[in-house]
């Protein structure tokens, strides 16, 4: 049992009332009735979620889980039909891990997921925290799962000054010792719950908190000043070129990125590395002119600048790099983010749809 057993009935009865509600989620009226979590929709939305909102994932969550309803239909998936499916949810990577996982669950674990936090670990893409969650969460493990949320909510539970950053260990140790072992999934959840809806990084609601009596930070007023906000440092600018041409017949030139590296896997238009904003030459022979326009994109450590070049090329035309796509076989909803953003941009010039 817990240091805090108290605290931690405090808070799911807080969250017996005040659990918002997700698709991915069993809640706690539902978990009453007999309902169990799903450990495939836990680990899908628990890939998703990294680096991304709820409000985000909501809608990709839904349409993969109505594609791909079990793990093994994932596993069976074209890659490129689940990048596209993927396209605008960023971060990649997690994509090409998603599909890696889940054939190495249908290969080596009979389709069945691992109901322990070890085993999880050995999976592609799962880390201690997405495997603590799945733990807790799909089989009602008591591991503890600790994510900015939680961080925050702990720093100001104990008082911890100082920037998050540096107080990691202290705040995973302040965690443990308030994870119970009886609804261990439901606390898990419930104290994300508390970070994400009252304990939040500003104008925290502590009135409305079931910890206020018990939070240190809130009994010195020290609610708004706690943890220490770091300045980050101004993001990078790199540029590039990227060409949008189109045949006579109205097919588009595309090409297929890299495995590995940023948008890995995922479809996009030729261009020139992102550095120095220039190309020696356009990636196929034809009419091509710089459209004025420059496509604008943040990614996590650097400002993305991209000039968009467009071209017509002639019907018999035979590209240097990517390849055409017949109109009726592209849909720019298979683009990411920042190739959408060009698509859109070279739209008018070429008379796109």
């Amino acid at each position: 049992m817990p240091e805090n057993y108290e605290l931690s009935a405090k808070l799911l009865a807080w969250y017996d009332v005040s659990a918002r509600e997700f698709p991915w989620r069993i809640g706690p009226a539902e978990k009453r009735g007999g309902a169990i979590s799903d450990p495939y929709a836990v680990w899908l939305s628990e890939i998703m979620l990294q680096q991304t909102t709820t409000a985000a994932v909501e809608k990709y969550f839904a349409k993969f889980l109505s594609r791909w309803p079990r793990i093994s239909d994932l596993a069976a998936a074209a890659d490129a039909e689940v990048m596209a499916a993927w396209a605008g949810l960023g971060y990649y990577a997690r994509a090409r891990s998603l599909l890696k996982c889940a054939r190495m669950i249908a290969s080596e674990f009979d389709g069945e997921f691992p109901g322990d936090k070890e085993s999880l670990m050995t999976l592609p893409g799962i880390g201690p925290y997405t495997a603590s969650a799945i733990a807790a969460i799909a089989f009602d493990r008591p591991e503890t799962v600790v994510d900015g949320n939680v961080e925050r909510v702990m720093s100001r539970m104990h008082a911890v000054t100082g920037p998050i950053a540096k107080a990691k260990r202290e705040l995973r140790r302040c965690a443990e010792r308030l994870t119970p072992r009886q609804r261990p999934g439901d606390y898990a959840q419930a104290v994300m719950d508390l970070g994400a809806t009252i304990c939040k990084p500003r104008s925290p609601k502590c009135e409305s908190c079931p910890w206020r009596l018990n939070c240190k930070a809130f009994s010195s007023g020290l609610q708004n000043r706690i943890p220490e906000k770091t300045t980050k440092a101004r993001r990078p600018v790199r540029r590039g070129v990227v060409y949008v041409g189109i045949r006579q017949d109205g097919a588009l030139l595309l090409e297929r990125r890299p495995e590995t590296g940023l948008l890995g896997g995922m479809l996009g238009w030729p261009g020139c590395e992102w550095n120095d904003g220039e190309q020696a030459r356009p990636p196929c022979a034809g009419a091509w002119k710089d459209s004025g326009r420059t496509v604008q994109h943040a990614f996590t450590h650097f400002e993305l600048q991209l000039r968009v070049v467009t071209g017509k090329m002639p019907e018999n035309s035979i590209p240097q790099q990517g390849a055409f796509v017949p109109a009726g076989e592209f849909n720019p909803a298979d683009l990411p983010s920042v190739m959408r953003k060009v698509y859109e941009a070279a739209a008018p010039e070429l008379n796109l749809p």
